[in-house]
């Protein structure tokens, strides 16, 4: 019988029994995701707090993600159900605002570039009072980890989504040496194990079923509900997206958007 893996409180995996299946996928994630919302009371809440602060400041939330990590920015800036006062910031933002050559997307290493970052910052159109979220499952490629750095040198708070496992596990790809981690005002685990993949293939070959995009989801979820959850007790409506495949969305999501025109944007 071949062994799958879930991830304990530590980070580490634990055999379970079973092959390659979605009950096999469901069976390490769950404890995954049951360790990952563990923060709720803890980071969670810092996080929570500082996004606040920012917005009632007149920040927007800046979010970015390289990689399959692009996933959790686009979870956290511009979809129903999130808040409007917030911008994601891509790689591929050098080519549609910055009107580089899109030749420059052709490398697959872009995302280790650490260059790149201060386009990236300089193109978002960042106010004093935003707040930035990064993600990274390892935390360590150039582009991530100069872009923390440009973040604090500009005296922004830092919210980092990473796992801890991974980031502790590699080196950094960034001259410093440092990893996104090290910058962060508050650092959330995403519970993937090393390498992302939970279920090991036959012969000890590989492993597939990666969770970092899911429990990554999870934790700006999290998030979101204790940022709108203090802007309601607080006599506030929260600016929030409807769907815009619901009627009047696009008009209420239009509205909320005027608020925030030119600091906002949404790229393909």
């Amino acid at each position: 019988m071949v062994e799958t893996y879930s991830t304990a409180g530590n980070g580490e995996p634990t055999a379970t029994s079973g092959g390659v299946s979605a009950q096999a996928y469901l069976d390490a994630l769950g404890p995954i995701m049951t360790t990952v919302s563990e923060q709720a009371d803890g980071p969670v809440q810092i996080a929570a707090d500082l996004i606040v602060a920012s917005l009632q400041d007149g920040g927007v939330v800046q979010a970015f993600g390289s990689g399959h990590s692009e996933a959790l920015a686009m979870e956290i800036a511009g979809r129903a159900g999130g808040l409007v006062p917030t911008n994601r910031i891509a790689l591929r933002d050098v080519v549609i605002i910055g009107g580089d050559s899109p030749e420059v997307l052709a490398s697959k290493h872009l995302e280790r570039d650490p260059s790149i970052a201060h386009r990236l910052y300089d193109l978002a159109n960042v106010s004093a009072s935003d707040i930035f979220v990064i993600a990274s499952n390892s935390g360590v490629n150039g582009s991530i980890v100069e872009l923390a750095q440009v973040v604090k040198e500009h005296g922004h708070r830092l919210i980092a989504i990473t796992s801890f496992t991974q980031t502790a596990g590699v080196d950094s790809r960034h001259p410093s040496g440092k990893k996104l981690i090290d910058f962060a005002d508050v650092a959330l685990d995403n519970g993937a194990p090393y390498g992302d993949s939970v279920l090991p293939l036959p012969g000890g070959s590989g492993t597939v079923c990666a969770v970092s995009s899911i429990t990554g989801a999870l934790v700006a979820q999290l998030i979101g509900a204790e940022v709108v959850r203090r802007l309601t007790e607080a006599g506030e409506t929260p600016p929030v997206y409807l769907s815009a495949n619901v009627p009047g969305g696009d008009d209420h999501n239009n509205s909320l958007e005027a608020r925030y025109a030119g600091r906002i944007r949404r790229t393909a």
